[in-house]
């Protein structure tokens, strides 16, 4: 499966803790990110991820239109509810506005992370394969 990582300025250290504890479970999938958070992904599990620019020099519109060709099969955003960067927000907006006309599922927060994280690991996302036979 593909799956995209982002994360806002505030939880990026929070992305790396959660990919660090979940390594083994995303070893056996594709990764992309925007640049900052997948470069200190990388760094602290020595999983290759595939980065795009950083989210404010239009990152979140590379993932996004990976999204939008249906490219993407899991998105894990962690978002700072506090940042007051109206930018942050845009980004959310359109990730999840184009998550929910694609079906694919989308994690904003660390518990929401966690439960589609072990549903990839039990094999409940693996209906994605269906959706998208060719890859």
């Amino acid at each position: 499966m593909n799956i995209a990582l982002m994360s806002h300025d505030g939880k990026k250290e929070l992305m790396v803790q959660f990919c660090i504890a979940y390594c083994g479970i995303f070893a056996g999938h594709e990764i992309c990110a925007t640049k900052t958070t997948g470069k200190l992904v990388s760094e602290a599990t020595g999983l290759p991820v595939t980065t795009y620019l950083s989210g404010s020099q239009g990152g979140a519109q590379q993932i996004a239109a990976r999204i939008a060709y249906n490219e993407i099969d899991l998105v894990l955003f962690f978002c700072d509810p506090d940042s007051n960067n109206p930018t942050d927000q845009n980004s959310v907006n359109e990730i999840s506005r184009l998550c929910d006309r694609y079906s694919i599922p989308f994690a904003t927060n660390l518990a929401t992370a966690e439960v589609l994280v072990q549903g990839l690991r039990r094999g409940d996302l693996d209906w994605r394969t269906i959706v998208n036979p060719g890859k």
